[in-house]
């Protein structure tokens, strides 16, 4: 059983949209190359055979994935989003306690995690410190860098 995983429409239409393309250009372009290698006569020795059954069971286990993450979401109606403490989907600005600088990004769920667009999964240990904390908190994350600390600067949607 997934757990529930909260995201946004657009977050899930993504996940949607890959689900969908896996399932109508990459399942049967696999099945023509699984055909292709056959065709060429014994398969017990073929490498080409060998490599896209590797490729159908990978791309199989993925769409698999898909399906049970997208079972379990939970779309989130952002307008209801409550800005007082941090929370998914929060846009939460800290400010390095140590070093003054200063970091931006919104707390989101594994399947939309996106460091290079500011998107911190919830499960990460910066957010993990942040969540429930309030504007003016410092908080504390070990990374693998070591302990840092972060005040919280501003919560928004």
């Amino acid at each position: 059983m997934n757990k529930v995983s909260y995201v946004t429409q657009e977050g899930l239409d993504k996940l949607k949209d890959e689900l969908e393309h896996l399932q109508s250009v990459e399942r049967p372009r696999i099945s023509k190359a699984i055909g292709e290698a056959i065709d060429k006569g014994d398969i017990s020795e073929n490498a080409e055979y060998d490599a896209a059954k590797d490729a159908q069971g990978l791309l199989e286990a993925r769409i698999a994935q898909l399906q049970g993450t997208i079972a379990s979401c939970r779309v989130i109606d952002e307008s209801q989003i409550d800005t007082s403490k941090v929370q998914i989907l929060n846009k939460v600005t800290i400010k390095n306690v140590k070093t003054g600088a200063t970091m931006t990004y919104t707390m989101v769920s594994d399947s939309e995690a996106n460091l290079k667009e500011g998107k911190l999964s919830i499960n990460t240990p910066i957010a993990k410190a942040l969540m429930g904390k309030v504007v003016g908190d410092i908080v504390e994350a070990t990374i693998p860098a070591g302990v840092v600390s972060f005040e919280i600067i501003d919560i928004a949607i």
